[in-house]
């Protein structure tokens, strides 16, 4: 090697060796920004503002102090009686709410790990926010790394103008002319899920887990909305789409370290695996709808009208965004989308379906008087989409219904800016926890029988917006509320009529969080057919 070939070996060394310090440098430094600075940052101007909380941790925040809350809450509960149903579920489902807003007042900021949380109760602050601050607020770099494997980047974890786009995306599949067709689909097959009871109950079987056949029938229902013909494989994906829930759930219970999912982990390799097969079988799905197009195999050029087809169309388009910054539709974002919509299009359809139907088996004068609606409205004819505003009991018992067991016990949100929101000023990098069980049981919002089933307080809406708000508000509210609103008259509509029914002895009323708000043991209810 000569001097010249020596020197530039000597300089590549050199450069290689800066190189790696400034990049541990940057990296270094950006953690203690957001591990460090950040929070400390956003804790003094809350503080200034009057709003504390419990003390946290270094970097485990208030972790380890809501484990001790709901060990301590889990050992009460197992002494509680669950033969009996009580509504008054606050105290067990959100312990660290409860505690420390006695502790702190309707503000209080706690911490989960470095990130910064403010609950927040007040109606109007919370209306404000929804309403006015739909853009300069949304879904935490947390929360989205938390469904990333689950649901990705669809809809419901979108930001921005990604947030915008995909929205308008979808929207003509949720207009009222797809939803009157999809109607009849409804209707066709819960006549089916009918016809399995009455068979079963000839059979001689009396109690049924109702849970179990709404989580079905509403899967198949989606699956048809999402994916037409190929509804079959959509049981597939449903399947393996609930496990997935069930093992992001259990991972967001827990503290984890800064890249851990990047750890060759038996938990990352079972959810990778998950969610290969999961996007393996939506790929078949898609690629067989798009070789029925090239082949000419279809009846026209288009994809379909369902969603899938909708959003297929969509990719054959190059859409422009907000100030000319282009908007593709990728196959990854097409099978998020799919899997944001199964889930929110069936899980939480299905849980409102079975806790109403908990409801109305325990609460039987109800029933009768919704029974009475139904047959009266119809008039012995199959249910119709013209029927169901008339409805008006169903509509209060539903709505009670999600009063007291709301899917979502909480609607976060996450400040990109800093936002002035009524006589508080939020600092960019603020999350905001909205306890929406929490604001849904309060007395001093719903009077002392807070915690009663009482569907006639919605006889007439006497209730301020944020006070209660099943599908969120403003702008970010549910895309598909009139459709799992339609869904679940219609369902219920065609039960009761053909069904009376009562709770089961066996039941066990014992509510718990898997990302919603599900019965633990199911709902165990006796059919009578009519």
């Amino acid at each position: 090697m000569n001097a010249a070939q020596g020197a530039l070996a000597v300089l590549a060394l050199v450069l290689l060796i800066f190189f790696l310090t400034l990049f541990i440098g940057v990296a270094c430094a950006a953690i203690i920004l957001s591990y460090w600075l950040t929070p400390r940052r956003i804790k003094k101007v809350m503080e200034r503002q009057g709003v504390r909380g419990p003390t946290p941790k270094f970097l485990l925040g208030n972790i380890p102090d809501m484990d001790a809350i709901f060990s301590m809450i889990k050992t009460k509960a197992s002494d509680v009686d669950s033969f009996t149903i009580s509504h008054d579920i606050v105290g067990r489902l959100l312990p660290h709410y409860f505690l420390w807003s006695k502790q702190f007042g309707k503000r209080f900021i706690f911490w989960n790990g470095t990130e910064p949380r403010m609950c927040l109760t007040e109606t109007d602050l919370i209306r404000e926010l929804l309403t006015k601050h739909s853009t300069s607020s949304g879904r935490s770099w947390l929360q989205r790394q938390g469904t990333k494997h689950f649901i990705g980047g669809g809809l419901l974890m979108a930001n921005g103008t990604d947030w915008y786009h995909q929205r308008h995306l979808a929207f003509p599949a949720f207009s009222g002319d797809k939803l009157k067709r999809y109607a009849q689909y409804m209707v066709e097959l819960t006549e089916k899920m009918i016809r399995d009871l009455e068979s079963a109950v000839r059979g001689g079987q009396t109690e049924f887990e109702v849970g179990q056949y709404m989580t079905q029938l509403t899967a198949d229902i989606i699956s048809r909305f999402e994916f037409g013909s190929s509804h079959a494989k959509g049981k597939q994906i449903f399947h393996l789409l609930e496990v997935l829930q069930s093992r992001c759930a259990e991972a967001s219970r827990h503290f984890c370290l800064p890249g851990s999912r990047f750890f060759p982990s038996k938990y990352n390799r079972e959810i990778r695996s998950l969610k290969m097969e999961m996007e393996r079988l939506l790929m078949e799905v898609i690629q067989s709808r798009r070789d029925c197009v090239e082949a000419g195999r279809c009846s026209s050029t288009s994809y379909g009208d369902d969603l899938l087809g909708m959003l297929l169309n969509e990719m054959q388009n190059k859409r422009i965004g907000q100030g000319g910054a282009e908007f593709c539709v990728n196959m990854q974002l097409i099978m998020d989308e799919c899997k944001t919509f199964f889930f929110a299009g069936h899980e939480t359809t299905a849980v409102l379906l079975t806790w109403t139907m908990m409801l109305l088996a325990s609460n039987t004068s109800w029933q009768e008087k919704v029974r009475e609606e139904v047959v009266r409205v119809c008039g012995g004819e199959p249910i119709r989409t013209d029927h169901l505003s008339k409805l008006s009991m169903l509509s209060m018992v539903i709505n009670e219904s999600m009063r007291l067991y709301p899917p979502a016990l909480i609607l976060p949100r996450v400040a990109f800016e800093d936002i002035k929101l009524g006589d508080l000023l939020i600092p960019k990098g603020l999350s905001i926890w909205i306890p929406v069980l929490a604001i849904n049981h309060s007395e001093e919002l719903w009077g002392k029988d807070a915690n009663e089933f009482r569907p006639d307080r919605f006889s007439s809406k006497s209730y301020v917006p944020g006070q209660f708000m099943p599908f969120a508000m403003g702008p970010r509210n549910c895309i598909g509320q009139s459709f799992a609103m339609m869904e679940a008259k219609i369902i219920l509509a065609m039960l009761i009529s053909r069904f009376t029914f009562t709770i089961s002895e066996n039941y066990r009323h014992d509510p718990v969080v898997v990302l919603t708000l599900k019965p633990k043991h199911g709902v165990q209810l006796c059919l009578k057919p009519l």
